[in-house]
């Protein structure tokens, strides 16, 4: 099923159908990308997890790996397996299948609340949201310059608000330091419910974070030959707070390597808490014949 309306869009895709104790269905929509866009399919996997644990018990890691391009117009089934219930912790093992198959594993992890030792490092400094403009505002002031074929794709909105501080020049790319920062924020008020709030923060991690590894390359997604599957996709959750208003994602590529590259990522709230740690490797090749058939993985 596509989902267009902009209004409570990113709740229901999270808000999961529960069609069994431990098997919930996800809605999906297109947002531009030439298969399903993977932080769709984590951010609801993340629900269908937390909805099988105890309430006092908020996700703390995922682990997961996406295994086959998943279809736009088809809605996902989630199977949850639960792994372990412990004292402390609980374990959750998630499989996400379409007619194509699985398409999405992940192996999720939960952690009753308890304080301890605390440090963090500090927020960079950065220029604020409010001194920017939307990526695709200004995506749109060069939609004459971009390839008609991809045009309509690049200009589709998300349901997360993005304004990237480094933008990179989709028309003219040059080689630059693989580091990149973005302000992002929810588009809409999602309701007072934990689980929501973290699925969202999963679903956002995955904007822009496999392209870093791109930068020291002079490449874009519109490079011609060039294709970019993630593969795998991992994240600790530090600290559980609801999303309201600005969050500060940084991320930077460390090494490329074997067809792949390596992102890393750090969310910070707007008070400079440090919410989120991201690391997720991409498949990238380049086509010796550009015009070729979609890439296997």
């Amino acid at each position: 099923m596509i989902t267009t309306n902009q209004s409570g869009r990113l709740l229901r895709l999270l808000d999961l159908a529960q069609v069994q104790p431990n098997i919930f269905v996800g809605q999906s929509e297109h947002l531009g990308f030439q298969s399903l866009f993977g932080g769709q399919v984590l951010g609801q996997a993340v629900v269908a997890a937390a909805r099988t644990v105890a309430a006092d018990r908020p996700i703390h890691s995922l682990h997961a790996y996406f295994l086959r391009p998943g279809s736009q117009d088809e809605e996902v089934r989630y199977e949850v397996e639960v792994v372990r219930d412990g004292a402390s912790f609980a374990t959750r093992r998630v499989v996400a299948v379409q007619s194509a198959g699985t398409i999405f594993c992940m192996f999720a992890s939960f952690q009753s609340l308890e304080s301890g030792f605390e440090h963090g490092p500090a927020m960079p400094s950065v220029v604020g949201a409010d001194a920017l403009s939307n990526d695709k505002d200004l995506l749109r002031h060069v939609a004459h310059l971009l390839p008609s074929k991809d045009r309509e794709r690049l200009l589709a909105d998300y349901p997360i608000e993005i304004r990237t501080i480094e933008r990179p020049d989709f028309v003219n790319p040059g080689k630059r330091v693989p580091r990149i920062h973005s302000w992002q924020r929810v588009l809409e008020n999602l309701p007072e419910d934990p689980v929501l709030h973290q699925g969202a923060l999963a679903y956002a991690s995955d904007f822009g974070l496999s392209t870093v590894s791109l930068l020291p390359h002079g490449a874009t997604l519109l490079t011609p030959g060039i294709k970019v599957a993630s593969v795998d996709h991992a994240m600790w959750f530090h600290h559980h707070r609801p999303w309201r208003g600005w969050r500060l994602y940084c991320r930077d590529s460390p090494i490329a390597a074997g067809a792949r590259g390596m992102n890393h990522g750090q969310i910070y709230d707007a008070d400079g808490t440090l919410i989120a740690s991201v690391a997720q490797e991409s498949l990238i090749r380049v086509a010796a014949n550009p015009g070729g058939s979609k890439m296997k993985v």
